[in-house]
């Protein structure tokens, strides 16, 4: 019989001296499992659960390329993911447990007398525990420095060190022994010791493989059982949980060439870019806007990865205005480059019904979990088109960053149109390219605009590199290699022959006014309007000017933008794609003109006659010029009038020096300041530009180092700030310290803000059987019922599936109030709400009326500061009530 102290504060005010037995083993829940009737039954034990997840491990890490293998996953990785929860062998968690389960009595079974959950939370509940085990009391049985750091953040944030493995919290000595034989046991099972852990992105490393096998681990090929013993096909359940996550090693058709896939012969700078491409390292092609580097960029991949020297593709898009139509170019891609006999096949395509509807990802990517969304699975999915966020939250101290690490581990990685602006405000891209060439990723950077020093620091290149070459177009690469004294980076540079020349005529124009009659005028001469605001709230403003005005002219008008629920942007975008498209005969029938934001210069292949934008910095103007005449087979069929023209709409240099708030109004807080004066300075006497040969020049002029006092002083002052403050973010690990950010308050560019999911919906009436019957449109409704997960797993995931359509994603300071919990219960099982110790980052829910105007499921206000409405046509809007400011509004 074993004597020891247990406090606990709300049960006993003071230590008593105890006599409880220690649990076997055995009876250490991992677990616990609902059963159809929604009954709670105890599931898998401790042992077992860590047996199933080093199995998982193992097979996962069989699917990495040999280097990433050899280089990250020596023998024992699989005993590093196994014993992550071993601190669930402790009095309180197995306490939560049982009383998780149908029928217990509270702190009815031996050893558990005492026990009281509600002071899990002190040290960080069970990985907290697993840390302090696996530090150990004996120095022979310790796992070294980063090991019990693994284990102590496999739910994503670093557990604290609080108490020591023997304090009475977590039972003394005998339940630490408890602890102590489960190791020997797991060691013993998989034959295996500690491996070594290098350094700290090697543990970052080991950190996202532990994390998705405890997921994957927990997944219901699993439900069911209460031993390891019981199992017995566990190879076969693993490598079903694996290929239901999407873990599916692609078979590739064999020697495709170029147009095979894309169905028509490489242009030179394609050519030479894939001829230059042969084994991982960094690779950056910079050409103009519409030469074909996104085709260049995937034949190169598909060329490394038929090869065996890459494992798959994260294809990364410059922010988190995505279009849905990239998905539909990189599916008609896999299309072409996946074997017919390869598994799955279809399960690899992006976004396909497969990939919603039935893979599983265990507890974290459950529908009602974080991981859910396709924008975070997608990373570590074989394939995955997702906004550079996601690859940026690798390399910094935010929650799960290791896991998005693992999931880029040597793949071909596509960071697209990579801009000279970055170099003020995305210096974590710096720390990811440098993270991405340590995981044996092959890195592919595309660039209309990149100046010589950003080129450089992309690289990584030393300063003692010779001088870059000034040519553009140009290929740049560096081989794997990583720089040490013996053997320096070797660069190459290959300059690629300009074949295309366009004259785009300038005029900067200070009255919108103006623009607004030359965009009217245009149009009713059949021409296809672009115009292009910094903020939605200026492009509503002006659709809603320029569409009462082409009513009475025979002029279509659109507005795409960010804040639409996902239904209505796929169905606006796919609209007026095919309208500002290729097709002349659709394309001329009338004049139209399309009003936007930064969504309208990436991702969507449009083709304007005339275009209309707001100042912002020279290379997202140069990319949205690049929309420009963008199909020259349209040329020959364009109205008689149309010439290639952009109009930017920006005040002179000198008015903006006297009041630059006022001048440049809600485009400070998307752009900085100091970068927006410096391009307006630039441009402002540009009255032709010649493409691509004016490209280099206009960039270099905009960023080039330089001394200044005054006002430009002044900004540039606090634009270095803003930079040594985005620097301080990139770790790369979380060891390094420091505490563990939300993805909520990952800020990754100067213009991010914090925003809030919204989901908008007709109606939701709850019925009484407890199901609530939800309308979303005039076409879309269901029933939500409580258990479903239960009871018909796959009508689950579709439930979620829906649900997430009806999503929005807006600012913080424009989002309704929070959403009461009582109603969050509702849906908390088909989407995902958030977590309780961020209660004002939780999901947000509203009724769209018949009106637009929004309020609450139980017809309450939504906003004291904002008139918040929603339609088809403009989205979501937020206009400020009386006697409101807010300086953000953007």
């Amino acid at each position: 019989m074993l004597y020891r102290f247990i406090y606990n504060p709300v049960i006993r005010s003071t230590n008593v001296l105890l006599n409880i037995q220690c649990p076997p083993l055995s009876s250490c829940l991992a677990k616990s499992f609902t059963l159809q009737d929604n009954s709670t039954v105890p599931g898998i034990d401790v042992l077992g659960h860590c047996i199933i997840v080093g199995e998982v491990a193992k097979a996962l890490i069989q699917r990495f390329i040999p280097e990433i293998r050899e280089k990250y996953f020596p023998p024992g990785s699989e005993l590093v993911a196994a014993v992550h929860d071993i601190g669930k062998v402790s009095p309180c968690f197995q306490e939560k447990i049982y009383r998780a389960t149908t029928g217990y009595r509270s702190n009815s079974l031996p050893g558990l007398e005492y026990a009281n959950p509600d002071q899990e939370k002190n040290w960080d509940y069970h990985p907290g525990v697993s840390l302090a085990a696996l530090d150990g009391r004996d120095p022979s049985t310790k796992a070294g420095k980063y090991i019990p750091e693994i284990a102590g953040r496999h739910h994503g944030l670093s557990a604290r060190k609080k108490y020591s493995a023997t304090s009475e919290y977590f039972g003394g000595e005998s339940w630490q022994q408890l602890r102590e034989d489960s190791t020997g046991k797991l060691k013993e099972y998989f034959c295996a010791d500690w491996p070594e852990v290098k350094d700290d992105f090697h543990a970052a490393v080991l950190s996202g493989l532990t994390s998705v096998a405890d997921w994957i681990g927990s997944s219901s090929a699993f439900d069911g059982f209460k031993h390891i013993e019981e199992i017995n096909d566990l190879p076969a359940r693993v490598d079903t949980a694996l290929k239901t996550a999407g873990f599916i090693p692609p078979v590739f058709r064999q020697d495709l060439s170029f147009k095979d896939i894309f169905s028509f012969d490489p242009r030179p700078a394609q050519s030479l870019f894939i001829e230059s491409l042969s084994a991982p390292g960094v690779y950056v092609l910079e050409a103009p806007m519409g030469m074909g580097k996104t085709e260049a960029a995937l034949y190169a991949a598909y060329k490394i990865m038929q090869a065996g020297k890459a494992s798959g593709i994260y294809f990364a898009l410059p922010t988190r205005l995505t279009s849905d139509k990239i998905y539909e170019r990189m599916n008609k891609f896999l299309s072409c480059i996946l074997d017919e006999k390869s598994p799955l096949r279809k399960s690899l395509l992006l976004h396909s019904s497969a990939w919603i509807y039935e893979a599983e990802m265990g507890e974290e990517g459950q529908p009602g979990a974080s991981w859910f969304h396709a924008k975070k699975r997608g990373i570590l999915a074989p394939f995955a088109v997702g906004t550079i966020d996601q690859a940026l939250m690798a390399v910094m101290n935010v929650k799960h960053g290791f896991v998005r690490a693992f999931g880029l581990a040597g793949k071909v990685v596509i960071l697209d149109e990579v801009h000279s602006y970055d170099s003020y405000t995305g210096t974590i891209m710096d720390e990811l390219v440098r993270g991405l060439r340590k995981m044996e990723c092959t890195v592919i950077i595309l660039s209309a605009t990149l100046t010589d020093e950003r080129r450089r620091t992309l690289l990584q290149l030393p300063e003692k590199t010779q001088a870059l070459l000034s040519h553009y177009p140009l290929i740049s690469l560096v081989d794997d290699g990583e720089e040490d004294a013996l053997r320096p980076v070797s660069l190459y540079e290959i300059p690629v022959p300009v074949t295309d020349k366009i004259e785009v005529a300038i005029c900067i124009i200070s009255n919108d006014g103006d623009a607004v009659e030359e965009a009217l005028k245009r149009a009713e001469q059949g021409q296809q309007v672009l115009w292009i605001e910094n903020t939605v709230k200026e492009a509503q403003a002006r659709y809603l000017q320029l569409s009462a005005r082409a009513v009475e002219c025979g002029i279509k008008t659109g507005l795409l933008h960010s804040w639409f629920v996902q239904n209505d942007r796929s169905y606006n975008e796919n609209y007026w794609v095919e309208l500002f498209g290729k097709n002349a005969e659709a394309r001329y029938a009338q004049g139209r003109i399309l009003v936007g934001t930064q969504v309208l210069e990436q991702s969507l292949d449009i083709d304007a006659d005339f275009l209309v934008t707001r100042l912002c910095p020279t290379d997202m103007l140069l990319q949205r010029i690049g929309r420009l005449w963008r199909h020259r087979e349209n040329d020959p069929v364009r109205p008689e009038d149309a010439r290639s023209e952009v109009w930017i709409l920006s005040a002179r240099y000198e008015q903006v020096l006297a009041n630059y708030k006022k001048e440049l109004g809600k485009s400070v807080f998307v752009y900085a300041p100091y970068v927006l004066l410096r391009t307006l300075e630039v441009w402002e006497d540009q009255t032709v530009l010649n493409l691509p040969g004016d490209i280099r020049r206009l960039v270099e002029l905009t960023y080039q180092e330089r001394s200044e006092d005054g006002l430009p002083g002044k900004l540039k002052h606090d634009l270095e700030k803003e930079r040594d403050r985005l620097r301080r973010f990139a770790l790369l690990g979380l060891s390094l310290g420091g505490k563990t950010l939300p993805e909520s308050k990952a800020e990754t560019r100067y213009s991010d803000r914090e925003t809030r999911d919204l989901l908008l919906l007709q109606s939701a009436k709850k019925n009484q059987d407890g199901s609530i019957s939800i309308v979303f449109s005039d076409t879309e409704s269901l029933e939500l019922k409580k258990g479903l997960k239960n009871r018909d797993k796959n009508l689950w995931r579709r439930t979620a599936a829906i649900l997430s359509r009806y999503v929005v994603t807006v600012p913080k300071n424009k989002a309704p109030l929070p959403t009461p919990e009582w109603i969050l219960d509702w849906f908390s099982e088909c989407i995902y709400i958030g977590t309780e110790e961020n209660e004002e980052g939780r999901l947000r829910i509203a009724l769209v009326k018949k009106s637009g105007k929004l309020v609450g499921i139980d017809s309450s206000e939504v906003s004291r500061d904002y008139f918040l409405s929603y339609d088809k046509v403009c989205g979501y809007s937020a206009r400020k009530k009386a006697d409101t400011y807010d300086e953000e509004d953007w």
